[in-house]
């Protein structure tokens, strides 16, 4: 997190402040085989799909699986085509579901309709637009690709549980918050919301004494 960052948080919201001071600085966002690098945007987006719905643990694991079915790397769409989707489920644990969404979504980057390099240039609205088209992309996957794959510094993901519960956490609320709840406490962070919800997932594992 930049310095602009923090001391526009901590000016904009006590709480959150508060919060910045007890945790201390953002540590870099881990790489390692669990995590595509920014850039690798078909990687990112595989690697959302098959976390949807999992926890971290869970999701790194048949990550993992499915990285070792394809020689320890991500797979390519026409990888993925290519593959039996029974055996790809079976080799990688993946429900049927979320089989049809990888297929998907490789069909989506070999026609051309999503282009993956063309995201970088578009605004956080539009890059979303592009990815909910895809079928088994919401706009969870979306934003957690703005977040870490294009690394975008004001991007708000409303519906996400962490999150929400990292707000109920902090401010001392008796229930988690609803999206629209969120979004509103959420305004005074812009323009650096990416770096806020990296707090609040934070908060869950660290909450005040």
């Amino acid at each position: 997190m930049t310095d602009a960052a923090s001391a526009h948080l901590r000016a904009a919201d006590p709480v959150l402040g508060e919060l910045i001071e007890r945790l201390g600085a953002l540590p870099a966002p881990a790489r390692s085989p669990a995590r595509p690098t920014p850039g690798e945007h078909y990687a990112g987006l595989v690697r959302t799909i098959v976390g949807q719905q999992l926890s971290t643990r869970a999701a790194q694991a048949i990550w993992l699986r499915l990285l070792g079915h394809f020689d320890g790397r991500p797979p390519s769409p026409q990888e993925i085509l290519a593959a039996d989707p029974d055996a790809l489920r079976a080799a990688a644990g993946l429900s049927r579901a979320k089989t049809t969404y990888l297929r998907s979504l490789a069909e989506h980057v070999i026609d051309g309709s999503l282009e993956l390099d063309r995201l970088e240039q578009l605004d956080d609205d539009a890059v979303i637009a592009e990815l909910v088209a895809v079928k088994g992309i919401g706009e969870w996957s979306a934003h957690m690709f703005l977040m870490f794959q294009l690394e975008r510094p004001d991007v708000l993901a409303p519906g996400d549980l962490g999150i929400r519960k990292g707000i109920q956490i902090s401010f001392g609320l008796e229930a988690l918050p609803t999206p629209a709840e969120v979004i509103a406490v959420a305004e005074p962070w812009r323009p650096y919301r990416t770096a806020a919800c990296r707090y609040l997932w934070r908060a869950i594992d660290a909450p005040p004494q």
